[in-house]
């Protein structure tokens, strides 16, 4: 069977070119022992690797795994940009399509939106709109290092969501692949404009009368599925698709978001916000956290751009491998961070605070920022978090609060390349409650932590109570892997408990999507499943995600060496 897959994969390849595939394909052990993992605790080797030229490669790719499903039922694809998933939702056992290589064009940015390829770096695409003086504010902690397809794909969030919200707030536009192996642009539409396409006599025209008959005969179970927080990822939006007041009906809010198991994007049209340039940041630092109730509510009145956070163990990380920070800065910004650090020590002689709350405020002038920042450091003098500079950072310009920004978006990456005896395990890492729980939440996420002896960091966005928690392990002891699965529903159980969700950025893929019954019920589920069904009915793209997705193969995956 195996020798038998191998000629599939190299006639199959042989194929490829003879229809006119102009980008390359690639089937050597290096580069599938490469794709076989991405920023999660999984590992599955692909059968071939693909890097699709132009959006024509897409169609011809799609329609030849259609026309090859009869003679290899297992034959799928599964898109992939930077590969900085968590959650295993960018790795598949058959054919890796890899959109990095040459999907990087950004075709037009204006001061109110952007036209670019799903490989663009976000890091480029930023530099790119900052000229126009503006920005696609919903970037991931992982900045640096994601691209903007992977951003639609998990409809990801960040730092900035509490004001901005997330990608599926930002896309006008999309082109797509889909099952039939044709590009399509999907944008919002009127009843009119929906009426239109139904009438239609093709795959397009029936997945519109399907998608709305299930929408609108099904409206008051969609709608009440929606999860009671700020942001989510679990799942399907159906809840965004089609709103009967308004009268539009928006395909975007399915397929951002669905890990491509919808279709493959080939081109985004964002909306954009004007950058404002001045940014000030007020730190506290919390020996205990009886008081969030009390402060999480003041600080939101003040509206500001974020509210971060850190806990002791990424403040100890960050202090115990300071010396690696060279490498991210270099010479120059390192000794000014360490400069930076030194009141801060001061500050830790009286003890580890239990959380660093990072609340920033943005605005158009200097003068503004420090008024909002003083304004609120006022309204917070009954609490005993101080900073070091008079209770408080007061400065407007970036530079002094480099050092938190740092420790909070770089604890991750520090974890898995410094701890060296134990790993990054992910799989409770994205989860939130509604602000008004923490106080009662966090001290028992922390009892379920300790309970199963875990080493783990806690950092997240305050203001939206979502939280990243990265549990170090070693996942080669079969001790250390059977503690995931009783660990995770321990941690799912209080999380629905607080009527959250066990998503509210990274997405489903492996880990998640096994529980996505206990997070919708089964009939929203089953929507889910129809949804699926309704796209990709021949389940080309990337199974095992979502409502495809099965504990037990998930299980079976996780990675045993490192």
């Amino acid at each position: 069977m195996f020798f038998v897959k191998i000629r599939f994969m190299e006639n199959f390849i042989k194929a490829l070119k003879q229809n006119g595939f102009k980008g390359e394909a690639d089937d050597s052990l290096e580069t599938k022992e490469f794709y076989s993992h991405d920023a999660s605790l999984f590992e599955i080797i692909p059968s071939a690797v693909v890097f699709p030229r132009e959006a024509h490669d897409v169609e011809i790719l799609v329609q030849l795994v259609r026309d090859n499903k009869n003679q290899n039922p297992e034959l799928s694809l599964t898109a992939r940009s930077a590969g900085t998933d968590m959650a295993g939702g960018a790795i598949n056992d058959s054919i890796i399509v890899d959109f990095n290589r040459h999907f990087r064009d950004i075709k037009s940015i204006t001061a109110d939106d952007a036209i670019a390829e799903p490989g663009v770096f976000y890091r480029d695409f930023e530099k790119s709109t900052f000229q126009k003086q503006a920005i696609m504010p919903t970037f991931p902690a992982s900045r640096d290092l994601a691209t903007i397809g992977g951003m639609v794909a998990n409809n990801s969030g960040g730092e900035k969501s509490l004001e901005y919200g997330k990608t599926k707030d930002f896309v006008k536009r999309l082109s797509v692949v889909l099952s039939d192996g044709l590009i399509h642009e999907l944008k919002p539409l009127t009843k009119a404009e929906l009426d239109q396409k139904m009438s239609q006599d093709d795959f397009e025209g029936q997945l519109y009368s399907k998608l709305f008959r299930l929408c609108e005969d099904n409206y008051d179970l969609i709608k009440s599925a929606r999860p009671q927080v700020s942001k989510n990822s679990m799942g399907y939006t159906l809840w965004e698709v089609w709103d009967r007041e308004s009268q539009i009906f928006d395909i975007t809010k399915l397929i951002v978001g669905s890990e491509g198991t919808l279709g493959f994007v080939t081109e985004i049209n964002f909306r954009l916000v004007p950058h404002k340039a001045h940014s000030g940041l007020l730190v506290l630092f919390l020996r205990d956290i009886d008081e969030l109730g009390d402060i999480i509510p003041k600080v939101l009145d003040y509206k500001p751009a974020t509210f971060e956070s850190f806990d002791d163990q990424t403040l100890i990380l960050s202090i115990k491998f300071m010396t690696s920070f060279y490498k991210m800065l270099g010479l120059k910004k390192f000794v000014k961070l360490l400069f930076s650090l030194i009141p801060d020590g001061f500050q830790l002689l009286r003890g580890i605070p239990k959380l660093i709350l990072m609340v920033e405020f943005n605005a158009n002038s200097e003068d503004e920022v420090r008024q909002k920042v003083k304004n609120l450091h006022h309204d917070l003098k009954q609490y005993k978090a101080k900073y070091e500079i008079n209770g408080f950072e007061e400065d407007a310009t970036e530079g002094k609060s480099e050092k938190f920004w740092i420790m909070r978006r770089q604890s991750f990456q520090l974890l898995r390349s410094k701890v060296k005896d134990k790993h990054t395990a992910p799989f409770i890492d994205d989860l939130i409650v509604r602000p008004e729980y923490l106080t009662e939440f966090l001290p028992k996420l922390r009892k379920i932590i300790d309970k199963y002896k875990l080493f783990a960091t806690i950092a997240g966005h305050m203001g939206d109570g979502n939280f990243h928690i990265i549990p170090l392990m070693k996942l080669e002891d079969q001790k250390e892997r059977e503690k995931l699965l009783p660990a995770m529903q321990e941690v799912n159980d209080l999380v629905l408990h607080y009527h959250g969700s066990l998503s509210g950025e990274h997405n489903d893929g492996l880990v998640r999507g096994p529980w996505l019954k206990n997070q919708f019920g089964p009939e929203v589920l089953n929507l889910f499943k129809e949804v699926k069904q309704i796209f990709d009915p021949d389940n080309i793209f990337n199974p095992h995600k979502k409502a495809d997705a099965d504990w037990d193969y998930s299980y079976s995956h996780i990675r045993d060496h490192f």
